[in-house]
């Protein structure tokens, strides 16, 4: 549907259980698949026994991970970072993805990732790397401006967009231009004269034992003129200024619509008004726009449910997470990989298209041969038993069972009966043993283009 004919007044109040659209399980499901990564069916009974705004409320507000979990995880990284090697670390990510406590934060995490987004090949190091992770991880749901000042002296981003060679002879424009185009403002809210100029506050800024300096006999302490502005500025003002400009809310609401709720058609400014108000009037605090956004009517509408299309990472972190289901963590990141979404390697520094752009023929039998892998995997259990035990323990004994159970957990639009019966009888004709049937209904259900969409 177009976006014109949504009713602005309708949108974004905070959504309410009718009659014609309960509060269920399918849209607690909904929530879980969009604010993180997906529920396990006890996840789905327990918020379905609240309100919607209690249940995101908690996803919003537990944003300091639990002291074991992190302490878990932080080791393994660790560990992975003694060896040197950024690719390793994509399993860690992995990890936690897979096991977090707090959904919505790595979920933030990883869009904050793909919006200042800093590439592992060019980098090179892996302690840097990790320390830009823990650093968006941080404040994902903090202060937009602590954020993007932080992210001007984060020396993995200064060595991935030439910051740190930026000298007051021969300003290097790449940081200054990505910061208004990519990261707070849009193109056609500057100009090139705005560059230029912006790039000189950020001279003289450095990486110097893997650590962010600055270099007065580098930086050019003249007067600069950025977006109406004129001053001796440094880069901190340089940042400041951008963030000030009034195209900044809209751009990033526009962002968390699509990221969160849509991926087309394109929202018009009347409608992520209201949004984009919400984060201003909050002093640009991520969270009091996120609650808004994921507990709206328009979130849990026709407008939204089954409107995007999963990405790797949703695809595959979701099916292990809604299944309670581990498995090896180096195989779901080189996977990642190949599907073309590889934590720390976003393809360049506009991070990943998303949408339609996920899938082709090839990204598809990708996925489905990455299942296969998961599936036929030894070290692949759930909640530490075999898939047959685990549906046994609640109450599925049959194919027929299996579908439903899956369908409710895995899938945001509703199979067709002839896809019903189509997969039942393939997998019962094929298969006998009851955990290998359940494994290949499992892979079948996650080859179909209804899985694809979240």
């Amino acid at each position: 549907m177009n976006a014109m004919i949504i009713d602005l007044d309708w949108a974004w109040q905070p959504f309410e259980s009718t009659a014609d659209r309960p509060w269920n399980h399918a849209l607690a499901a909904h929530l879980f698949r969009r604010a993180g990564f997906g529920a396990d069916n006890e996840q789905l009974d327990a918020a379905t026994k609240r309100s919607v705004t209690d249940v995101v409320g908690d996803l919003v507000t537990a944003n300091i991970q639990e002291t074991n979990f992190r302490q878990v995880a932080d080791t393994l990284a660790a560990t992975i970072l003694a060896g040197g090697d950024p690719q390793q670390l994509s399993a860690a990510w992995v990890y936690r993805m897979m096991l977090t406590p707090t959904q919505l934060l790595e979920k933030m995490t990883l869009f904050w990732h793909g919006h200042f987004a800093t590439g592992a090949e060019k980098v090179k190091d892996a302690h840097m790397m990790w320390q830009q992770n823990q650093f968006l991880r941080e404040h994902a749901l903090g202060e937009f401006r602590e954020l993007v000042q932080a992210i001007a002296q984060d020396p993995a981003m200064l060595i991935y967009l030439d910051s740190a060679i930026n000298r007051k002879a021969h300003p290097n424009e790449n940081f200054a231009r990505e910061l208004m185009e990519l990261f707070c403002l849009g193109e056609g809210n500057y100009s090139e004269q705005d560059v230029q100029e912006l790039a000189r506050c950020f001279t003289g800024w450095e990486v110097k034992n893997k650590k962010f300096r600055k270099n007065r006999y580098q930086h050019d302490d003249g007067t600069k003129s950025i977006l109406g502005q004129s001053g001796n500025y440094d880069g901190e003002d340089g940042v400041r200024i951008v963030v000030e400009q009034p195209q900044l809310e809209m751009f990033l609401a526009r962002k968390w619509y699509r990221f969160f709720l849509s991926d087309e058609p394109q929202p018009t400014n009347e409608l992520l008004q209201p949004l984009a108000d919400t984060f201003r009037k909050h002093n640009l605090q991520v969270a009091p726009a996120l609650k808004m956004l994921l507990s709206s009517n328009l979130f849990f509408s026709e407008h939204a449910v089954g409107r995007k299309i999963k990405s790797p990472v949703d695809s595959v972190i979701g099916t292990l997470r809604c299944l309670q289901a581990t498995t090896n963590t180096e195989m779901v990141a080189s996977g990642l990989l190949q599907l073309g979404q590889g934590l720390f390697y976003p393809p360049n520094v506009k991070g990943w298209d998303g949408g339609r752009a996920w899938i082709d023929s090839s990204t598809l039998l990708g996925r489905s041969n990455l299942f296969g892998k998961i599936l036929e995997h030894k070290s692949t259990r759930f909640d530490g038993l075999s898939l047959v035990d685990y549906l046994g323990s609640r109450d599925v004994r049959n194919l027929d069972d299996a579908i439903e159970y899956f369908e409710l957990h895995l899938l945001a639009v509703p199979l067709s009966e002839s896809t019903r019966t189509q997969l039942q009888e393939t997998v019962a004709s094929h298969v006998k043993e009851p955990e290998r049937q359940f494994r290949a209904l499992l892979h079948a259900m996650t080859s179909l283009p209804q899985f694809q969409l979240g």
